[in-house]
């Protein structure tokens, strides 16, 4: 599916259904140098279960137009806009490592826009060292290739993919040397540059639902305790919920897709529970 917005062109996945006009929305939000491709096995799911569904290409991205957004600000404004175009406000917001960065920063910027939060790999901050961000600048290949190794659990590195005979460090590594020039380094520099994510979960009034991986070494478990720490959403919310995946490492949706799926959609379900009945017109 595609839409435009500002004479560019923006593409997106609806899980093959457009769903029902009142049905709720939901936003998923890529990491870094990826696409909407990385969300292919939750979509379909949810398009077929009740809501709405938008698994955005973001600008430079995959089949949408670039040139790509500088910082997790700029992302994050451009997503609350998507979500009025698109018809899907408020939307639960679903991300996976940059993009939860940017779904924390849409919800504090726009919290008219976000229904709930469901945060896949995250941590408190995201530095990127040095050399991965030359690599990024110079040698795609090479970065891809740092990424994925690390961002698989060991497990994933010798199979084990959803779909028979498909490979997980080979297909993710392919995507990201696919990804335009220039794409995979501004996404780092956004992630490396971001500050504001404690601060942005702090403001956060809406569910939030956290899922972390027991061997992420990109992400780790250590390194989102004072994100977690710092969400204090108002009564009646309950307090942020949290679940670690054992066995999984940072690249969650792609090596562990029906848990990862499972959990989304329990998240989406009690978020929506919370919700008043004005809220849900």
């Amino acid at each position: 599916m595609q839409v435009q917005h500002l004479g560019r062109t923006v593409r997106y996945a609806n899980g093959g259904s457009p769903g029902d006009p009142g049905d709720p929305g939901v936003v998923l939000l890529h990491g870094s140098g990826m696409d909407r491709t990385v969300w292919q096995l939750q979509t379909r799911f949810l398009a077929h279960h009740g809501y709405r569904v938008a698994a955005l290409d973001l600008p430079g991205h995959g089949g949408s137009d670039g040139p790509p957004l500088g910082s997790i600000e700029q992302m994050a404004d451009w997503v609350a806009e998507m979500v009025a175009v698109l018809g899907l406000g408020p939307a639960h917001l679903v991300g996976h490592s940059m993009g939860t960065y940017i779904a924390l920063e849409a919800a504090r910027r726009h919290p008219e826009a976000v229904r709930s939060l469901v945060l896949l790999g995250t941590a408190a901050a995201m530095p990127v060292h040095p050399a991965l961000l030359e690599s990024a600048e110079h040698d795609v290949a090479h970065a891809g290739g740092l990424m994925t190794s690390w961002g698989y659990s060991s497990r994933a590195h010798i199979g084990h993919h959803a779909s028979p005979g498909f490979w997980l460090l080979g297909g993710s590594r392919a995507l990201i040397e696919a990804s335009p020039d220039g794409v995979l380094a501004a996404d780092m520099a956004a992630c490396d540059s971001y500050g504001g994510a404690v601060d942005a979960a702090a403001s956060a009034t809406c569910p939030v639902s956290v899922v972390l991986g027991s061997d992420d070494k990109m992400t780790p478990v250590r390194s989102a305790q004072k994100l977690l720490a710092a969400f204090a959403p108002p009564e009646p919310v309950p307090a942020v919920d949290v679940t670690v995946l054992d066995g999984v490492g940072h690249m969650i949706p792609l090596e562990d897709p029906g848990r990862a799926r499972a959990c989304i959609a329990q998240a989406l379900a009690t978020a929506d529970a919370s919700f008043a009945p004005d809220d849900r017109d």
